[in-house]
């Protein structure tokens, strides 16, 4: 494709150099470039891309997409005020604009994305479309799961992504989109047809700085959703009227009451009789209009609030409650997202990928409602990321569970103990006997010292990895699944009780 023709969209830039080369493929990363491709000099955290351009151009880059401008002979150079917003652009140009030619559906949020883009795939193919999901558990479309780095890819890799699923016949796409991805402009150039926010609380705070600034990039997806679209918006998080007056498109707005805590305007979906159970939730789904009965195979009064985010969703596309009813009553759980692990012991364990300290309320208030014995939970908090919510995760694990053991999660360059120690300032603050709380940094023995403790009835909670299959611990991943740890702790200790 003609460089010119990939810049159409991009806005102010100068070119030096020959501007209709033939642009083969597309690199954020040198060691990516071939012969015919554009690079992308991105400043990183750790690195700027306008350091590797000779090398870009040693392997053949016929331009590149600068800042500033370099000294490479030979280049035809783009410069931009910002290459990463430029990139995007350019990336849905070189793939033909896939998601002009699909329905894509941006959900956001800090806690609820996953479940609701699975939820929204169901609701999307009960009504006959043929959908995709792409988030934190992967790309879910015709050819299966593939697992991925990034809750949203970068924008070359998005698009990419989005060109194969639409050439795969896919119709329809839910996808995460994370406040990294807004703030860093991966989305740029992606046509939304709806913009769904499921919640704020504070997280990634080590990126963004301050919670306005988080809010900020939230609100980035409602600025930019197609303005003869949708917004699907929660009306009981505070943040609700921040995202409909950033919004461009018409809004739904969703709620586990008729009131709301948004009162500017009342919620058009809503949830009445709510019954919760270990294996699920049943409820009615309510309009102005009238009432449809929900059933859901996954537990927590959360999923609940998830459940209608699709369903209004399903609204802003035009499909029955019914019909997006009888699409969420064919989810039979979601990976690592309050899963249950059943080997016929006489207590519940639950795998959740809680690991924000609203999530972790979440999953343990849920823990509180569907038993009547005692809550057990296994958690740690991740390595390079917020350090402010560990001592609140400290604190909310050891109120609201009846023994909290805290371990690792993925550490990753970080030392295990240092991050434990900051969890247990939150533990201690609250004066908790020390009978309420163990430390065992090893988390396959942390997890055997929870199954051991249970008793019949009770429920253990292991939050915060959910359906990763590794542990991150100095940068290297080793195999790690909580859920299979978990069913081979189970086994050893059913089958010590039956010899």
């Amino acid at each position: 494709m003609l460089l010119r023709t990939l810049l159409a969209d991009i806005g102010e830039h100068a070119i030096r150099g020959n501007p209709v080369v033939d642009v083969r493929g597309l690199a954020y990363h040198s060691a990516q470039v071939r012969p015919g491709f554009l690079f992308a000099a991105i400043r990183g955290y750790t690195h700027d891309g306008h350091v590797f351009l000779p090398q870009a151009a040693g392997q053949g880059a016929v331009a590149v997409l600068v800042e500033r401008p370099g000294e490479v002979q030979g280049v035809t150079q783009v410069i931009v005020a910002d290459t990463r917003a430029a990139l995007a652009r350019v990336a849905c140009a070189f793939h033909g604009h896939p998601s002009r030619q699909m329905t894509v559906v941006g959900v956001t949020g800090t806690n609820g994305k996953g479940v609701t883009s699975y939820f929204a795939d169901a609701v999307l193919t009960q009504a006959g479309h043929r959908p995709a999901v792409i988030g934190t558990m992967g790309v879910r479309g015709p050819g299966g799961t593939v697992l991925t780095d990034r809750t949203t890819p970068e924008a070359v890799d998005l698009q990419g992504l989005l060109a194969d699923l639409r050439d795969a016949g896919v119709s329809h796409v839910a996808m995460e989109v994370a406040s990294h991805a807004l703030a860093l402009h991966r989305v740029d150039g992606t046509r939304f047809r709806v913009a769904v926010f499921t919640n704020l609380t504070p997280d990634h705070l080590d990126f963004h700085g301050t919670l306005e600034a988080y809010l900020g990039a939230k609100r980035r997806l409602f600025e930019i959703v197609e303005p003869d679209g949708w917004s699907v918006i929660n009306a009981d998080d505070l943040a609700a009227a921040a995202m409909a007056q950033a919004s461009r498109a018409p809004i739904i707005r969703y709620a586990l009451t008729p009131g709301g805590r948004d009162r500017s305007a009342r919620p058009d979906l809503w949830a009445e009789d709510v019954h919760l159970r270990l294996d699920g939730t049943s409820f009615r789904a309510a309009t102005p209009e009238g009432a449809v009965p929900v059933e859901l195979h996954i537990g927590g009064a959360f999923n609940v609030a998830n459940a209608l985010a699709a369903l209004g969703t399903g609204l802003a596309l035009k499909i029955p409650l019914e019909v997006g009813a009888a699409g969420l009553a064919t989810v039979h759980g979601v990976p690592g997202r309050f899963e249950p692990v059943r080997e016929g012991q006489d207590f519940a364990v639950i795998v959740d990928y809680a690991h924000t300290p609203d999530g972790l309320e979440n999953v343990l208030r849920t823990a509180r409602q569907i038993t009547s014995g005692r809550v057990i939970a296994v958690f740690g908090c991740g390595g390079d990321r917020d350090r402010t919510k560990r001592p609140v995760m400290g604190r909310l694990a050891v109120t609201l569970a009846d023994l909290a053991i805290v371990t690792s999660d993925n550490p990753r360059t970080e030392d295990p103990q240092a991050i434990i120690d900051q969890i247990l300032q939150g533990i201690r603050a609250t004066g908790a006997r020390r009978a309420r709380f163990e430390v065992e940094p090893d988390r396959r023995a942390a997890i055997h010292r929870a199954i051991a403790a249970a008793a019949a009835g009770d429920v253990v909670v292991i939050a915060g990895k959910g359906h990763e299959p590794y542990q991150e611990i100095h940068g290297v991943r080793h195999p790690f699944d909580d859920r299979t740890v978990a069913r081979e702790v189970l086994r050893e200790r059913l089958g010590s009780a039956a010899r």
